[in-house]
């Protein structure tokens, strides 16, 4: 399976914004995004001449490395939002945030996406009472996403409930931090998803 091998804060500083990747070090002084606030590379710092398909390239590879898919997922997701009913851009967001390793990563029981997507992948995830291993897997409203009973006091568990103790989760989980169980009450509007991308950029692009 194709993956993203390289370092993440590399990420961020092409999109020259925090992406969140790396969870409470991109909170930090040491986050790379805040010592060098340009794009990686020897040009990292030349002049780039700003155009409408820029902006929308960018904003898709913006949705593509927080939710960390490849270009073909990616634009399979595309694919599917646009045969749903609704509004095409917003589709799209909702079927990124109804990922498996989004709804563990927004229920506070990772770090970050990529613990979530690692957590999924060793089986330490239950859907539904049924151990799942593929972090595209998607939830749907009335899923019960749960950490396996043995897998409750793993490190990187534990440290991502005592980081996000004082954290709410997101509005449309019901969250239970006791059993490490998460409820899915529906999917989320565009309105509660905080991630900063223009959809509608996105849908231009890939329309043309």
């Amino acid at each position: 399976m194709a993956r993203y091998t390289d370092a993440d804060c590399k990420l961020c500083r092409r999109e020259k914004i925090k992406l969140y990747l790396k969870g409470p070090k991109c909170e930090t002084p040491k986050c790379p995004v805040e010592k060098r606030p340009f794009p990686p590379g020897q040009h990292g710092r030349g002049r780039t001449k700003e155009t409408e398909y820029l902006a929308q390239l960018r904003e898709k590879q913006r949705a593509r490395r927080i939710y960390g898919v490849l270009e073909r997922q990616f634009r399979n997701y595309y694919k599917e939002a646009v045969r749903m009913k609704g509004i095409t851009g917003e589709n799209l967001l909702r079927l990124l945030e109804s990922r498996l390793d989004n709804v563990v990563y927004r229920a506070g029981f990772a770090l970050s996406r990529d613990q979530a997507r690692q957590l999924v992948r060793h089986g330490h995830v239950e859907l539904n009472g049924k151990r799942a291993s593929i972090p595209s897997m998607r939830a749907r409203p009335g899923d019960t996403i749960q950490i396996t009973e043995k897998s409750r006091r793993v490190q990187p568990v534990l440290h991502a409930i005592a980081f996000n103790e004082t954290r709410s989760p997101a509005d449309w989980l019901e969250v239970d931090r006791d059993t490490l169980k998460a409820n899915v009450r529906a999917l989320p509007e565009r309105n509660v998803i905080d991630v900063p991308v223009q959809e509608q950029l996105i849908v231009e692009l890939y329309s043309k």
